[in-house]
């Protein structure tokens, strides 16, 4: 990464936590097709950490959710941040000084072993499961992938 590019990727600011006129979908293995509405996943240790409730959202990282294949009872670390080398998942970039950044990672696990849509706009309102968020115009506008 040359210095130009440390740059834009400092500059980025985050999108407040706003889905206006955003449709709403729901991404899961369990989804059915055709369907509008499905059962949306749960985070099973939502209830153990406060970093879902984070008032802002980090950089968009792309313009599209990403697949995952995930374990029952495996504790994964989402990173909300969006700078992250290994998204969907953080990696830890958040904790370096000079970057400055805010936002901690959201922990979560699953209900059942299956595939799911993880965000990676960085823009759900149900961290950090896709919720079709990245298809607004606002979210389409912007740099990411």
């Amino acid at each position: 990464m040359n210095v130009l590019q440390k740059v834009h990727f400092l500059k980025v600011s985050p999108m407040i936590r706003s889905a206006r006129s955003c449709p709403a979908r729901w991404y899961s293995s369990s989804s059915a097709a055709g369907k509008d509405e499905t059962k949306f996943p749960k985070n099973t240790i939502e209830d153990l950490n406060t970093s879902q409730e984070q008032p802002t959202n980090g950089v968009i990282y792309d313009k599209k959710p990403f697949r995952m294949e995930l374990q029952e009872g495996k504790r994964y670390s989402w990173c909300l941040c969006g700078r992250s080398k290994g998204q969907p998942l953080c990696d830890g970039t958040h904790k370096l000084v000079q970057y400055k950044i805010p936002h901690r990672p959201v922990r979560f696990q699953v209900e059942k072993t299956g595939t799911y849509w993880l965000c990676n706009c960085k823009q759900t309102k149900h961290r950090p499961f896709c919720d079709g968020t990245h298809k607004c115009e606002e979210v389409q506008k912007t740099s990411g992938k």
